[in-house]
């Protein structure tokens, strides 16, 4: 029976628990999804729902509350700017949890912690990835073009020939002068 047990332990002290939780808080809403394992999951949902709760209110106690637990003040202006206004007409239930098997090395369960979205949100972010990836697409050949046009550059002035600096010099119409021998230094004695 587990009556009047609040939370998991997660076999950690309080300290480092808390420190751990934090953490899965503030990657959740800086990537909008994470993987990790199904306890650290459920604990983690526990926290998040309360703090877009929190960020729905949006009054200073409530973004002072949430900038206290969340590690990075650039997620917790996200949160307040953008991920909240997602939930205003939903009351709770803004993150899933999604089973995705067993770990290889120790076999813990993992998952997928997100957050909920809408179809319309699903397929604006689509449309962005998509023209960004056509963006991409783009620079990389004008790149490739850039690099072709070097090398024809290169090729056309290797083909004219020009007297190289320095080294040894070719007489005209001759072979090429003898190299200068090297001679070995050191103390000289007597």
């Amino acid at each position: 029976m587990r009556h009047r047990k609040d939370h998991r332990k997660l076999s950690r002290t309080a300290s480092h628990r808390r420190a751990v939780l934090r953490n899965l808080v503030t990657a959740l809403f800086q990537y909008e999804r994470i993987e990790t394992t199904l306890e650290k999951a459920k604990e983690a949902r526990r926290l998040a729902e309360r703090l877009i709760t929190f960020a729905r209110r949006g009054d200073l106690a409530a973004r002072r509350h949430v900038a206290r637990f969340v590690m990075r003040p650039a997620v917790t202006a996200k949160l307040f700017d953008t991920i909240a206004p997602w939930y205003v007409e939903r009351q709770g239930g803004y993150t899933r949890i999604i089973r995705i098997g067993h770990r290889l090395g120790d076999a813990g369960e993992t998952a997928y912690l997100e957050l909920v979205k809408t179809v319309d949100q699903k397929d604006k972010e689509r449309k962005e990835r998509i023209a960004a990836a056509e963006t991409r697409e783009k620079a990389l050949k004008a790149g490739e073009k850039k690099k072709e046009k070097k090398a024809e550059d290169r090729a056309e002035e290797a083909a004219e020939e020009k007297p190289r600096r320095g080294g040894r010099r070719r007489e005209e119409g001759g072979p090429m002068a003898p190299a200068k021998k090297r001679t070995r230094t050191g103390v000289k004695t007597g």
